[in-house]
């Protein structure tokens, strides 16, 4: 088999995987999990959605380092794949500070995600946002991602704390 062939079916395989943990976390909702059957934690849409996130990440990641393994260091195919490994973690860097510099500013949790310089999206858990707090998470993201003109789309999501 061709490692075209062996990268496909991989990949092939990792989306399913993502689409079947999608799909579990949906149908299960938001639950009470027992730990050590002493203490619980509640998983609500901002756990859920890190998992998610954790989850294909750490598959791309897989994928990532099969390719490293793969080819020679001198080709495209293995360049490419470290430039990308790389951007991935700095992404990961990225949205661990902006939200906890999210939280910091008095919500009570975040979630963010950036796909590229010019698309972030922001996820608070709150009933509603407020002007000053639209322009306080606009602000942190300005000074910490240098975001100007991009394209930041900040929505509330009420999840019970």
């Amino acid at each position: 088999m061709s490692n075209t062939k062996k990268i496909a079916l991989m990949s092939t395989l990792v989306l399913l995987l993502a689409a079947v943990a999608v799909v579990n976390f949906v149908l299960a909702g938001t639950k009470n999990q027992a730990i050590d059957g002493s203490a619980t934690v509640k998983a609500t849409y901002f756990t859920t959605y890190r998992d998610t996130r954790t989850s294909t990440r750490s598959e791309e990641l897989v994928q990532l380092d099969s390719i490293i393994a793969t080819y020679a260091k001198d080709t495209q195919e293995y360049s490419n794949a470290v430039a990308r490994k790389q951007d991935l973690v700095e992404l990961m860097e990225d949205e661990l500070v902006l939200e906890s510099i999210v939280k910091a500013i008095g919500f009570s949790d975040a979630a963010i995600t950036i796909t590229d310089a010019n698309n972030i999206n922001v996820f608070v858990n709150s009933n509603e946002l407020t002007a000053d707090n639209i322009t306080k998470i606009f602000y942190a993201l300005e000074v910490e991602y240098n975001v100007r003109n991009g394209n930041v789309i900040i929505m509330p999501v009420y999840a019970e704390s």
